[in-house]
């Protein structure tokens, strides 16, 4: 890499932790809390990805959502599940219409996912047939109805939130669906100090409001950066065996996985790890990732993505401590 290459990516990975600093700096206006629930949230945009955020009711899930629609400037959309909602709720549907002659022809009529950012609303509370609509949106960014592929607006998110499937009225996710999120983020309840804090911001005359300070054009540069950044063969090696390794059939697996797993995470989990590890890098200031950003994002990137066994259901395993074992089990390096 020449000078005035790397210096132009130098530039831009300052530009991109100063843009990123302004994002949260907005959102920490609003939301009060939650700072690695929308640290998680805004890596999943950051890096091309979809987030299920999931929670009790009342905890600022789609308060999050919403502010960061409008700190980005992103055509936004929320979709309300519930339990009578169809797939053609969602996607659209051709609808006749007759023109001043008389002849009738099919016109097509976007539903809400034709949107840059998609709030999915309580996901699980709808049917799994409604739930399975958002599939090939999710992984193709189209739409195809009547034999006919309609593109998405890019960038194209969605966030969705659930409530936690010990709560009545609740489905719980597909595994194939589950797989095409990103990240899992879990928002917690607020602190007595952030109870205050929502409060004062929510009960008075004065009611914060975040400023925009990115666009669309913005958000993809920032993405086509993080695709940029390298990764060393032995940090890929890494993210490859931690992700083998919850698959309990595999040598590298500990006895943790092997007794409480029945299947492990797909390639797809390895792809959100590098890719969100990627995006902590640029935050850092750094043109590479560290062993440390594989470790940092490894959780959200497979906690929904470990089916347990039957046994590890019972003894009410959480995938979390099955993940901080495999991580403490592998050495960073092969064969050490």
């Amino acid at each position: 890499m020449g000078d005035e290459e790397g210096g132009d990516l130098r530039r831009q990975i300052e530009t991109f932790g100063r843009l990123y600093e302004a994002i949260a700096g907005q959102l920490a206006k609003v939301i009060v809390g939650h700072q690695q629930a929308a640290g998680e949230v805004l890596t999943c945009i950051l890096a091309g990805g979809h987030a299920l955020l999931e929670g009790v009711p009342g905890i600022g899930k789609t308060l999050l959502v919403r502010t960061l629609a409008d700190v980005l400037d992103l055509g936004f959309s929320r979709i309300q599940f519930t339990p009578d909602l169809m797939p053609a709720d969602i996607t659209g549907t051709s609808i006749v219409e007759a023109d001043e002659a008389g002849t009738k022809s099919f016109r097509f009529q976007p539903g809400p996912i034709f949107a840059n950012l998609v709030l999915a609303d309580e996901i699980n509370r709808a049917t799994p047939k409604t739930q399975s609509a958002l599939l090939e949106a999710m992984q193709e960014h189209t739409v195809s109805v009547a034999r006919t592929t309609h593109r998405l607006p890019e960038p194209f998110f969605v966030l969705a939130t659930q409530n936690p499937l010990e709560m009545e009225g609740t489905y719980p996710l597909p595994e194939a669906q589950l797989d095409r999120f990103m990240l899992k983020v879990l928002v917690g309840s607020p602190d007595v100090d952030q109870l205050v804090g929502i409060l004062d911001r929510t009960t008075g005359s004065d009611v914060p409001r975040a400023g925009t300070v990115a666009d669309a054009a913005g958000v993809l540069g920032m993405q086509e950066l993080v695709r940029r950044i390298p990764a060393a063969e032995a940090v890929k090696n890494y993210a490859a065996r931690i992700v083998r390794a919850t698959h309990p059939e595999a040598e590298l697996a500990p006895a943790l996985a092997r007794k409480y797993v029945r299947y492990g995470s797909s390639p797809r989990g390895a792809q959100a790890i590098l890719l969100a590890s990627k995006v902590r890098a640029l935050r850092a200031g750094r043109s590479n990732v560290a062993f440390e950003d594989i470790r940092a994002v490894v959780a959200p990137a497979l906690r929904h993505r470990l089916i347990l066994s039957f046994e590890g259901q019972a003894d009410g395993v959480v995938p979390d401590d099955l993940l901080a074992e495999i991580v403490q089990s592998l050495p960073q390096a092969e064969g050490v």
